[in-house]
């Protein structure tokens, strides 16, 4: 059983949960206003609810891409050993992985509220849909942040039952910020998506170019960021994050810059960890001494 855990989490990369992981949190605790008003079970309850929801929907939104992409992945050198073209699982096991992560999403929506019930079942469909982007459209890698920058939203309505700014705009980082990541990860398979007609920024503008947008984006993420500290009045605490944000990035674009694709996606992931600890940790000193 555990070895069947493992292979389903190796499937789905758990590890990468930790780029939105730390955004839906923020939201959630300020969105309960640092569940002061909360007794400790409830606030514990309500936590591991919004993380067993972001779990289901990355991991059922993951493994949707893993089956649609399977003949790709066949004939690409760097994933012709991911679990479906290497045989270690089948299309139906991955099939019912897909539907049962899908069903517990919206199972666990409905412990909160009407708003976030209804909610679930769209947005699980937007999540599957980024598997198909990228077959029409090189904007694939900016709407892949946009749906998981809905993770912020999700975590507010789930604790306040209504829409927000807030949570929206912490949306707009994330969305800039993993749509500039995702087009560096994709200079890994500039050539495949040249030959399979896949769309990627990439494969259209050529590798070179590609860094360059990735870090337009990544500068557009810092003037939102800049935009919302200066909207909610975040004060000197999200000066701090923003200063610490800005500093990684010039550091990883220009500093650490590297012809290496391993090296640099490496550095990249973990500055995506970083950052979105960053916007967490920020946002909850905030809130307790607001």
């Amino acid at each position: 059983m555990f070895k069947k855990v493992a292979e389903y989490g190796s499937l789905v990369r758990f590890s990468h949960t930790l780029f939105a992981l730390p955004f839906a949190i923020a939201s959630m605790w300020v969105a309960a206003d640092g569940f002061k008003s909360y007794k400790l079970s409830e606030a514990l309850f309500q936590a591991f609810l919004i993380v067993a929801a972001m779990f289901t929907a990355r991991s059922g939104a993951m493994a949707f891409n893993r089956l649609v992409d399977a003949d790709l992945d066949a004939i690409n050198p760097r994933t012709s050993k991911r679990h479906l073209p290497a045989g270690k699982m089948t299309k139906k096991q991955v099939s019912f992985f897909v539907i049962v992560n899908g069903l517990l999403f919206i199972g666990i929506a409905s412990f909160f509220n009407s708003l976030a019930l209804l909610c679930a079942l769209p947005v699980f469909l937007l999540l599957l849909s980024y598997s198909y982007w990228k077959r029409f459209s090189f904007l694939c890698h900016w709407y892949l942040g946009f749906v998981i920058g809905l993770s912020p939203l999700g975590a507010w309505v789930a604790i306040r039952g209504e829409f927000a700014l807030l949570p929206m705009f912490l949306g707009v980082i994330l969305m800039l910020w993993m749509g500039g990541f995702d087009i560096i990860y994709a200079t890994q398979d500039q050539e495949i998506d040249i030959q399979t007609g896949l769309h990627s920024v990439p494969a259209r503008f050529g590798r070179k170019k590609a860094l360059q947008i990735a870090l337009g984006s990544h500068i557009l993420m810092l003037l939102a960021g800049l935009v919302f500290g200066f909207y909610f009045a975040l004060g000197w605490i999200w000066w701090v994050v923003l200063l610490l944000m800005s500093i990684s990035i010039f550091y990883i674009h220009v500093y650490r810059k590297s012809e290496d694709l391993d090296t640099m996606n490496r550095d990249f992931f973990l500055a995506n960890v970083f950052i979105s600890f960053l916007v967490m940790l920020g946002l909850i000193i905030w809130v307790i001494y607001v």
